[in-house]
């Protein structure tokens, strides 16, 4: 791994934990657990876009963009993180959890699967026939 490589992984878990961070203290801060939740729902995003990336890939087709499968991925990806944006607003709008501990799990959320976002994109491996 090159030096940008070691100073990209330093930024992408100084974020997460800011993340991670947000997301207790939105639990901690007003003795309500529920929030944390979201943590588990940003988590758990990625997950089918990573499964679905590789379902429905042809040796002897380049057209990935019309693929079912991936598809399907990245429509099960949009509703778990919908979720994990909605799950917080409608916990403040029921007064179950206070508004500010809404913002800050939202927040904290965000982070967390823009980090894992980032690093997926940044550290992807591009199959070579020639390596």
């Amino acid at each position: 791994m090159a030096q940008a490589g070691i100073k990209t992984v330093i930024l992408l878990s100084f974020v997460l934990a800011v993340g991670f961070l947000m997301i207790i203290l939105s639990c901690a801060l007003w003795a309500n657990w529920l929030p944390l939740l979201v943590a588990l729902t940003f988590v758990v995003a990625p997950l089918p876009n990573a499964i679905f990336s590789h379902c429905g890939s042809d040796d002897f087709s380049t057209d990935y963009e019309g693929s079912g499968p991936v598809d399907l991925g990245r429509f099960i990806t949009a509703i778990i993180v919908v979720t994990g944006f909605a799950l917080p607003l409608v916990l403040a709008h029921s007064e179950i959890i206070k508004p500010a501990a809404c913002a800050m799990s939202i927040i904290g959320g965000a982070l967390v699967y823009g980090t894992i976002s980032a690093y997926t994109a940044t550290f992807r491996q591009e199959d070579s026939d020639y390596d």
